[in-house]
């Protein structure tokens, strides 16, 4: 098998690496407009099955070329791109699949499905952690259960030692982790779709190597999968997980205007509030020597032949001190390499779908399990 990774940032990079391990594997092409210095982790691999070349996403004639050859191609790339790459890829009649993370972006990739069926390929978009693993999982619970009242999904990517007073350290960009904490929340409410505000619905959640987080509602997570089951199934959340406090902090700058877009007016020049906000968060929430870990946990609730029944999948994971990648980078990169592998093995099937329309569950788990990365189910 030969793989185009888009992207050479920190989740294209752990793409690579996964699909690299697997010695079906021959060949592995990461692109990325500014590849100078591949991540330490990826340096064995250079002048052997890995290529690095330099690409720019926007010119699309030097695309199609990257993608001759290949028998998929694994998007890690910005969000924005992930429309016209996923055209690319099928006029190319390779297999394509991307992290996500905007649904109307999705709509629009699942257009396609005709021409991706017309040149035998598939096209799965949010293939990451959130969307991604979670929607996965979640379907693996509703298709275990005859009738389903309830999934609840809980993600959360955490510093293993928590500093105050946000308790919280930066993963990925903090423009991505805002939005998610303004923009309106898509849940299931009573069998219908509804919006709710971020940074409400707080609990308590346990893990058991971690003592009680908090959850609360944010945007992105959960993808299509409400859309899918209205009417089908009661009630859906995704909710964000973090140290105690985290919230009540976050809720209180974004209710001040910190988070606002609309800029104001300061000795006559025209300041946004959110660029300050970031400019100061940060330099303070960017540690790369701090260890982080991942905690998720999904449960789907409902009955089996009028019995009450309650599917649960729960995985913490943690930095890999070895190869010095981040627990993020893991759940998130690899992810999105099971996925550009099952395609190409013909596990999925041709079309535009979804990961929760298209993935096997337990093929998914055992894919990540290869990595180390243990997803425990459970059943009561």
């Amino acid at each position: 098998m030969k793989f185009l990774v888009l992207g050479g940032g920190a989740q294209g990079s752990a793409c690579a690496f996964d699909l690299l391990q697997r010695p079906e594997v021959d060949r592995v092409v990461l692109a990325d407009l500014d590849m100078d210095e591949p991540r330490p982790f990826l340096k064995p691999f250079v002048g052997g099955a890995l290529e690095i070349v330099t690409l720019d996403a926007t010119d699309w004639v030097a695309v199609r070329s990257a993608m001759d050859d290949v028998d998929g191609v694994a998007s890690a790339l910005p969000y924005h791109f992930n429309l016209d790459m996923a055209g690319l890829a099928i006029e190319s009649k390779v297999h394509f699949c991307d992290l996500g993370g905007n649904t109307e972006i999705v709509d629009q990739q699942r257009k396609l499905t005709a021409e991706a069926q017309e040149e035998h390929v598939s096209v799965v978009p949010d293939c990451g952690l959130a969307p991604g693993m979670v929607n996965i999982l979640a379907q693996g619970g509703i298709d275990a259960l005859d009738e389903t009242e309830s999934v609840k999904i809980y993600v959360g990517g955490l510093p293993q030692i928590p500093e105050p007073p946000l308790n919280y350290q930066l993963l990925y960009s903090l423009e991505g982790v805002l939005d998610y904490y303004t923009t309106p929340v898509l849940v299931l409410e009573d069998g219908e779709v509804i919006d709710k505000e971020p940074l409400t619905g707080r609990e308590t959640v346990t893990f058991e190597a971690l003592g009680e987080l908090e959850a609360f509602l944010t945007a992105g997570g959960i993808s299509r999968m409400p859309y899918r089951y209205r009417g089908l199934i009661s009630s859906m959340s995704y909710k964000t997980v973090r140290y105690p406090g985290h919230c009540v902090l976050m809720k209180a700058m974004r209710d001040l205007g910190l988070m606002d877009l609309k800029p104001v007016e300061i000795g006559g020049v025209s300041v946004v509030p959110r660029d300050v906000l970031i400019k100061i968060l940060d330099a303070k929430l960017r540690k790369p020597s701090s260890k982080d870990l991942v905690v998720m946990r999904v449960i789907t609730e409902g009955f089996v032949e009028g019995v009450s029944r309650t599917v649960t999948y729960e995985m913490v994971d943690y930095y890999d001190q070895d190869q010095e990648i981040t627990a993020m980078m893991r759940t998130t990169g690899y992810s999105l390499a099971a996925t550009a592998y099952l395609q190409s093995a013909g596990v999925i099937p041709r079309g535009v779908h979804t990961p929760s329309e298209c993935i096997p569950a337990e093929a998914y788990i055992q894919q990540l399990a290869e990595r180390g990365i243990v997803i425990e189910r459970s059943e009561t």
